[in-house]
């Protein structure tokens, strides 16, 4: 081998390394729960799981809302966005830096400098027809009793 043909070799290695759709994946693990547990969450894309709590892999560029529902509960939508990371700026210098230009279109096309937020996505449940129950108390020293 030449050192142009190492050279080369080299850069091009460098170049696969900084990608962050190798480094990084196009897909991010996003966890939904719900308080009670047990409800159903559906988004408006195509994103869905049967009962709470539960973790699906969503593609990195994917903006939604997942909206929570449980018999007995009012329903609750949750918007969640896309932000750039640390980690995924770094890679995404990264094709700047070895002259990565394909590289730099392929990571801003998939998100794979992204993140969700939030995530975990959780969502408190409120009954139907009014607000969180309150729970019991004994009165206190200055209340009158029961």
């Amino acid at each position: 081998m030449s050192i142009k043909q190492i050279s080369a070799a080299v850069l091009m290695a460098v170049g696969v390394g900084a990608c962050g759709s190798i480094v990084r994946g196009t897909t991010e693990p996003v966890s939904f729960v719900s308080i009670p547990s047990g409800a159903a969450m559906t988004t408006d894309k195509k994103y869905a799981c049967p009962v709470t709590p539960c973790t699906l892999d969503i593609e990195r560029s994917d903006e939604f809302v997942a909206t929570f529902t449980k018999p007995g509960y009012q329903p609750h939508s949750i918007p969640v966005r896309t932000k750039i990371v640390g980690k995924g700026a770094a890679g995404f210098a990264g094709n700047v830096l070895a002259g990565g230009i394909i590289g730099m279109g392929v990571d801003a096309y998939t998100g794979a400098a992204m993140d969700h937020e939030p995530n975990p996505v959780i969502a408190t449940m409120r009954p139907q027809g009014g607000s969180v129950p309150h729970t019991r108390r004994r009165p206190g020293p200055n209340e009158p009793g029961m």
